[in-house]
């Protein structure tokens, strides 16, 4: 179908008009269970969500949002998840696998020691605020060991770090 561009403009949150847009259904997304999951507690920063999506889908993980999470289908969401919106799972917080690893700036056993069987959850917080107690307590505590003077690493970052770190010792 052939639409002007400016109507494409007005309905596009970029600078410039797109030449094409896609039309889907929330209902539509996947669902499901994965023998891994990312669960993301109230990350509000929709760049990081789109990345976050991004990294399972390489990884073949699925995603649970918390509440207060942003939006995976707001504007930003969508362009950082590259597409990966609609290929991975969002799994429901209260059915992710049990064996939980709270991923946590400081004070955790180093991601390389932990038990990674699967299936397994890697809990990610905020970045202003991190884990609460509640749900840190509910797994194991671990951390990225960074040998540099960065207070933490972003939200994203970890969650990529802790999928290759899963994802290596599932080649060995």
């Amino acid at each position: 179908m052939n639409v002007l561009t400016e109507l494409l403009g007005e309905v596009s949150t970029l600078g410039h008009a797109p030449r094409v847009i896609g039309v889907y259904r929330r209902v539509d997304l996947p669902t499901g269970a994965r023998d891994v999951v990312l669960a993301l507690w109230r990350v509000s920063d929709p760049g990081n969500v789109g990345t976050l999506l991004r990294t399972a889908d390489a990884f073949g993980a699925g995603v649970a949002l918390s509440p207060e999470c942003a939006d995976p289908v707001g504007p930003r969401a969508l362009r950082a998840s590259a597409g990966a919106i609609f290929r991975v799972p969002l799994v429901a917080w209260d059915e992710v696998p049990e064996q939980r690893i709270a991923l946590v700036a400081h004070g955790g056993e180093p991601l390389s020691a932990v038990d990674l069987t699967t299936p397994v959850t890697f809990l990610l917080g905020s970045e202003r605020e991190g884990l609460p107690d509640s749900l840190v307590t509910q797994g194991h505590k671990a951390s990225i060991p960074t040998p540099g003077d960065a207070e933490s690493l972003n939200v994203a970052a970890a969650g990529a770090i802790a999928l290759y770190e899963l994802a290596c010792r599932s080649r060995t």
